[in-house]
């Protein structure tokens, strides 16, 4: 499993489900997990490690040495500061077959718009769309058209 930075609002708990299936999560629990913080957490869950200042920067920094792959995982507010300085290579988004009518976005209020190429693209069998996305530059309109 990759580095994880997380968002401050981080919980292992999240990761490690009752009733003993936990073991779907153990990659991630083993991997290094990167807080993003304005504040001092207490890092609970085993192998964080706190960015210290400024987030970009420190992802930046980290994205400089030599490892495996940096990912976020659900840190909207976290997205968005790397987006903001061009830290993202790419996007790796998941639709689920269902709708909830409400939760946070993704690409909130305040993200540079920007285009994105469709690098990859699968679909689970339980009808998981998932799609893998690089950053294209600026937006370029068109059409819908299939051709």
């Amino acid at each position: 499993m990759s580095p994880a930075p997380l968002g401050r609002r981080y919980s292992g708990e999240a990761y490690n489900e009752p009733g003993g299936r936990a073991e779907g999560r153990k990659p991630l629990n083993d991997a290094t997990k990167y807080v993003a913080s304005r504040g001092r957490p207490t890092l609970e869950w085993s192998r964080s490690v706190l960015i210290e200042g400024d987030a970009a920067e420190g992802v930046a920094a980290l994205k400089q040495e030599d490892g495996p792959e940096l990912q976020v995982h659900g840190s909207g507010n976290l997205v968005q500061t790397l987006l903001r300085h061009q830290l993202v290579d790419e996007f790796r988004l998941w639709v689920f077959p269902l709708v909830l009518g409400s939760g946070k976005r993704l690409f909130a209020d305040g993200t540079v718009p920007a285009g994105l190429r469709l690098v990859d693209s699968t679909v689970s069998t339980t009808g998981v769309m998932i799609g893998t996305y690089e950053p294209a530059g600026e937006i370029v309109t068109g059409s819908f058209a299939l051709d």
